[in-house]
């Protein structure tokens, strides 16, 4: 006799994509759509899921403006929100060559900060090449309550 079939739960997963300019223009904008995607998503501005998906986008937006910038070439946030709930954050520029890791600024430095705050705010976090050509810098919240904040090898 055949075993019944078993029935995975359907999964929904919500997706955000959107090139910008790369330009500090295109950085606020992005963090702009990003916070509007999340309430669309019923994730309500001001939360303190909508206040860390604001800093994983921005610092890395920024980052792709001031050092990842390539003429004629654009940066990429794209934000996954899938059951779980989990929600993965991705900003990726075209240049690769520099691999961004957290250092710690001076007192009086203006920037150095962004991927500290990065791994501070993450479950977790990498930084993968980008296709074809580029890096991505990627962020995940909400993977589980006691999940370690730490930067895995080959995510």
């Amino acid at each position: 006799m055949p075993s019944p079939a078993i029935r995975e739960p359907a999964v929904t997963v919500r997706a955000f994509a959107r090139r910008f300019s790369p330009a500090p223009r295109g950085a606020r904008l992005a963090r702009r759509l990003a916070l509007h995607q999340l309430g669309r998503w019923h994730l309500p501005y001001g939360s303190e899921t909508s206040d860390a998906v604001g800093l994983l986008v921005a610092e890395p937006a920024a980052d792709a403006v001031t050092h990842g910038r390539v003429p004629g070439r654009d940066f990429e946030p794209t934000l996954a929100y899938a059951p779980g709930p989990r929600l993965r954050i991705d900003a990726s520029d075209a240049r690769g060559e520099r691999r961004p890791a957290p250092v710690a600024a001076g007192a009086l430095d203006e920037g150095g900060r962004g991927l500290l705050l990065v791994e501070a705010l993450a479950s977790r976090w990498a930084v993968p090449d980008r296709v074809p050509v580029g890096k991505t810098v990627r962020a995940e919240l909400g993977l589980s309550p006691g999940a370690p904040r730490t930067r895995p090898d080959g995510w």
